[in-house]
């Protein structure tokens, strides 16, 4: 479950970005999530509830974004979605194809309660 890492992760990237020696609650945290990070959001979800305890981020509400798989032909420029690492361009049947969009784990946006 490599969830809990992720999660843990983002309590102490939370940790790092609040100003220092003011109390600060966290409200929602946005994130971005490709298909292709394999995340479970409701695994996602639950881990981060554990991690935050005792945290500024403790009952913080995580608004997970899913970002599809899109990929670029490489011979015709064309876009497609994927759902795996097998990308062959359905146009022209290249298999030779950019990842666009899908690996992302980003966290996009904070929200504090004022």
């Amino acid at each position: 479950m490599h969830e809990l890492s992720i999660a843990q992760g983002i309590v102490e990237l939370l940790k790092r970005h609040l100003p220092a020696g003011e109390k600060q609650v966290i409200k929602s945290i946005k994130l971005k999530v490709g298909d292709l990070t394999r995340i479970a959001p409701e695994s996602l979800e639950y881990c981060f509830n554990a991690a935050s305890e005792g945290t500024a981020a403790q009952g913080a509400r995580l608004e997970i974004e899913n970002v599809p798989a899109v990929y670029r032909c490489k011979e015709c420029d064309s876009e497609f979605k994927a759902w795996n690492f097998i990308a062959i361009c359905p146009t022209c049947g290249n298999p030779g194809a950019e990842l666009i969009s899908g690996d992302e784990l980003d966290v996009v946006e904070i929200e504090l309660v004022e």
